[in-house]
């Protein structure tokens, strides 16, 4: 068993990928090097070093085998964050290459396939969710911020949703688990990674004056119009689970 350390990005995992085929290894596993742990002492360690070139040739690979849209359902694969998505994303590429003229990815008699399918399914419903039930909140520099929690790491697959939406004015989306967010300026929607996680106290101190009227006016107007006789508690939680209220200003 050869075990191939990469540095936890998706050029680095194509890498990995790459350097699987580079030097024929079989038997052979993929790790983050931030969640390895040696169990065995007599494991062959290969550390991988992400190279953009060695990358973009499984990329444009997978692109010419299974299409940009399944190169995009392993994208959604990587977000996932799943223990086996190295594995999984592994076993895709093999196959794509056995078998160029078939779509591989439809192919559900395969347990790995399958598994993709059900796994950008998830990744997917999060994704929509996170579009429907974002929170911007006005701070003083007059930017609109939001914060997220999400189960995946979608913040990658709203980007464009938001930019598209929003273009007349500034944004910050932050995801709290992750400690990265994007920025949007009115001209670039860029990445940034924070040295320090987000502080909720600091952070609510720099709300903008207006914001807090904005709150109260629309829990009230949530509380007006909610009609009591009517309440569906179970039919509500079905349609906007518990764990999404933290982001709902008609919650808090």
């Amino acid at each position: 068993m050869t075990t191939l350390l990469y540095d936890g990005s998706f050029d680095g995992l194509l890498t990995a990928v790459f350097e699987v085929f580079e030097y024929r290894y079989k038997d052979v596993d993929i790790v983050n090097k931030e969640k390895f742990h040696q169990e065995n002492i007599f494991a062959d360690i290969h550390e991988t070093i992400t190279q953009n070139d060695k990358s973009e040739r499984v990329f444009k690979k997978l692109e010419q085998n299974i299409g940009r849209s399944g190169v995009h359902q392993l994208l959604k694969v990587f977000l996932s964050e799943g223990p086996e998505l190295e594995h999984l994303i592994l076993s895709a590429v093999r196959q794509s290459i056995k078998h160029p003229e078939e779509n591989i990815l439809q192919n559900y008699a395969d347990n790995d396939m399958l598994t993709i399918s059900k796994i950008c399914k998830s990744v997917d419903r999060e994704r929509h969710r996170m579009t429907a039930f974002v929170r911007f909140e006005k701070m003083l520099d007059g930017v609109f911020f939001a914060k997220i929690d999400p189960d995946f790491d979608v913040l990658p697959l709203i980007r464009k949703h938001f930019k598209d939406r929003y273009q007349d004015q500034k944004w910050m989306i932050y995801d709290l688990r992750r400690n990265y967010g994007v920025l949007y300026d009115l001209e670039d929607c860029e990445f940034f990674y924070p040295e320090e996680k987000l502080n909720l106290h600091q952070y609510q101190q720099k709300f903008h004056d207006e914001e807090q009227n904005y709150q109260t006016l629309w829990q009230r107007y949530f509380t007006k119009t909610n009609i009591v006789e009517r309440k569906n508690l179970k039919l509500h939680v079905q349609h906007v689970p518990k764990r999404y209220w933290k982001y709902l200003t008609e919650k808090w």
